[in-house]
């Protein structure tokens, strides 16, 4: 059985809990944590976690608001750290627990216990930015988040997955109409930049869905996006009711989904 939930989804912070229960062993691992480690521990709270049974942390990428808390809440629980060379050597923290970090080659799967977790290149304007695909040996859940646009590589590699968290930050009008100075709406859309709405609905509609149990819009831009823009465009591309449709936020995330 895995389950997953979000601490919370935007541009002040993003983390993931993925959860894998074997009979009487329990994996918990954490995908980035953006949150400084008082609200971190205080947002893993909401969803009855103790800091203490997180076996991993694994890493996107160097950006703050993924990055930002990863090797102090590391270094005070003790945790083992799962990061590509290029993001380990753009992360001038890591040096302080690296005896705790491991260093992931993006193309090559590897298992945390029981999750198994397969890793996969993605283009956004990092040193070696990754996003992951997580299994308990049945079931697959997906994670896509910054990235500037989709590769066969990325369709392959969620084509068939049973949940799905799919970046959508922004709505293209809303950030051309904005108020952001040019340079950051260029960068924002750029193909090394971040999904806005109708790509990540194209990525989706080019999917195998039939497995599809779960999906969450994440990541969505607070000034450039609206949850229901977001949801508009995946539910058209996926075919469904606008409301079987999950959407992360920056302030709570989203309460436990499960797959079993």
């Amino acid at each position: 059985m895995i389950r997953f939930g979000c601490l919370g989804s935007g541009s002040s912070g993003n983390c993931l809990v993925v959860e894998v229960r074997e009979q009487q062993h329990t994996t918990r691992v954490l995908l980035d944590c953006g949150f400084p480690l008082r609200d971190a521990v205080a947002r893993l709270a909401r969803l009855d976690i103790e800091p203490e049974s997180i076996d991993a942390v694994l890493v996107t990428h160097e950006h703050s608001d993924h990055v930002g808390g990863v090797f102090r809440f590391a270094a005070r629980y003790r945790i083992r750290v799962f990061i590509t060379h290029g993001t380990l050597s753009a992360c001038s923290a890591g040096a302080s627990c690296s005896e705790l970090t491991r260093v992931i080659d993006s193309h090559q799967a590897f298992s945390i216990d029981a999750v198994h977790v397969e890793p996969f290149p993605v283009p956004h304007d990092a040193r070696e930015p990754v996003q992951f695909v997580f299994s308990d040996g049945v079931h697959k859940l997906g994670v896509l988040t910054d990235t500037g646009h989709a590769t066969p590589h990325i369709v392959r590699m969620l084509s068939g997955v049973d949940a799905l968290v799919l970046e959508c930050n922004h709505d293209l009008d809303m950030l051309q109409a904005g108020s952001y100075p040019p340079s950051l709406k260029r960068r924002i859309a750029s193909p090394y930049g971040h999904l806005d709405n109708a790509a990540a609905a194209d990525l989706l509609g080019s999917l195998d869905r039939s497995r599809l149990r779960h999906l969450v819009a994440a990541h969505l831009s607070q000034q450039n996006n609206s949850p229901d823009r977001a949801r508009s465009a995946l539910a058209r591309a996926a075919a469904c009711d606008e409301t079987w449709i999950g959407v992360a936020d920056q302030a709570s995330g989203f309460d436990w989904r499960q797959l079993r």
